[in-house]
């Protein structure tokens, strides 16, 4: 099967999905979090110092780059134990600024902390352990002589924005979850109304086949009880042989469809007869190209579904001067339906609930399905679909003359 596909070169995700991926993403989920926290460590204790050395009146001593130092290294502790991490970093700032060292340099190591507690935690548990860091904060400043309004508002306002920033992105990203439960659990639904199409229109054929078999059960009765004497082996054999064919033809559709309850909706079967029907009416050129082939009637059912919901998707999304091509055609063994719009195509190719669902319709009958958009512009379904059920694991009882 030949995959459609969009010509040019590919483009892999630019800078700014990827940025957006990984605001997205908590932080306990990375895949190497030891790693993770130490190169983030390092990258704020590096910022840190920088501060604090560019301070030349209250550049730290010995003391101040230990407790800098020590400060740094519990970061690497941050997503297992956020609380733990902050209690910390706070126990090594408040000697550093005590001991009068650049109030600022501590700054980027206090932040991510206290930034790790608001996106791991609660808005309760935020907003209390950040009112008590601003406050131990501002009492310290206050002990070193920093009376300074323009200071003490810098400080509290970095130290806010990190908890505020954090409170946001965990809403977010607590949002991103919902929307994509709720689009899973749209497309379960989807999935499931067209299961339940399936097995309505699974119900149409078996009832269709046992009243077959009925019938010519009571010719083989007739044939019997009529008149012994006189008794025609042949039309026995051969009343007998029609129904074992369609015993078994009735099993092989059963086999290749999925089992699921049916709804009490009731209609009847279609296939490719009611094609012309279906296209009438609509920008479609429609042609069938069967060559004679017998179409089982499960597979004429599933191919009258898959257009029918292409048309659907054609209209829907490629605009309304679109045309749409539908060419059904046997090739070998197998039923090609082809679906094919020059219009502007839906948005993401193969996302859309209706492609799920075609693809649920062909798997039924143990074909295939591709969608996506043509490399001549538009959007193509193309779906493959076997004219001969696989074998089935047993053998039905067979009589004959």
């Amino acid at each position: 099967m030949t995959d459609v596909t969009t010509p040019g070169r590919a483009r892999g995700p630019g800078l700014g999905p990827w940025v957006t991926a990984m605001l997205h993403r908590d932080p306990r989920d990375s895949v190497h979090p030891l790693r993770a926290d130490a190169a983030l460590a390092a990258g704020a204790a590096t910022l840190g110092a920088a501060i604090a050395y560019a301070d030349t009146a209250l550049r730290p001593d010995a003391t101040g780059w230990a407790l800098l130092t020590a400060a740094a290294l519990a970061l690497t502790a941050r997503r297992r134990h956020p609380m733990a991490t902050l209690a910390v970093v706070v126990a090594c700032i408040v000697p550093y600024q005590l001991l009068d060292n650049a109030h600022m340099g501590p700054m980027p190591l206090a932040m991510t902390a206290l930034y790790t507690v608001a996106v791991t935690g609660t808005v309760r548990r935020a907003a209390t352990v950040g009112g008590c860091v601003v406050g131990l904060a501002i009492t310290g400043m206050s002990f070193n002589g920093v009376h300074h309004a323009l200071d003490v508002l810098r400080t509290s306002g970095w130290l806010v924005a990190a908890l505020v920033f954090g409170v946001a992105l965990r809403n977010s990203r607590a949002y991103v979850a919902e929307q994509r439960a709720a689009a899973a659990r749209e497309t379960e639904r989807q999935l499931t109304e067209e299961r339940l199409r399936i097995a309505r229109d699974l119900h149409d054929l078996l009832a269709h086949s046992i009243t077959l078999i009925g019938v010519r059960t009571a010719v083989a009765a007739h044939v019997l009880t009529t008149a012994p004497e006189r008794l025609d082996r042949a039309a026995l054999a051969a009343a007998l042989d029609s129904i074992a064919d369609t015993c078994r033809e009735a099993r092989a559709e059963l086999r290749t469809t999925l089992t699921v309850l049916r709804a009490d909706e009731h209609g009847p079967l279609p296939d490719l007869t009611g094609l012309p029907e279906l296209t009438r009416g609509a920008k479609a050129e429609l042609t069938v190209d069967t060559d004679g082939a017998r179409v089982p009637p499960a597979v004429g059912a599933a191919a009258y579904r898959i257009i029918q919901e292409s048309l659907t998707n054609a209209v829907r999304h490629a605009g309304p001067d679109a045309t749409a091509r539908v060419r059904v055609e046997t090739r070998g063994r197998a039923l090609t339906v082809t679906v094919t719009d020059d219009g502007r195509g839906p948005a993401a190719a193969g996302s859309g609930f209706g492609i799920l669902g075609m693809r649920e319709r062909a798997r039924s009958v143990g074909g295939t399905l591709d969608a996506g958009p043509h490399p001549d512009g538009g959007f193509q379904v193309t779906a493959h679909l076997p004219l001969t059920p696989p074998p089935p694991d047993g053998h039905l009882l067979e009589t004959t003359a």
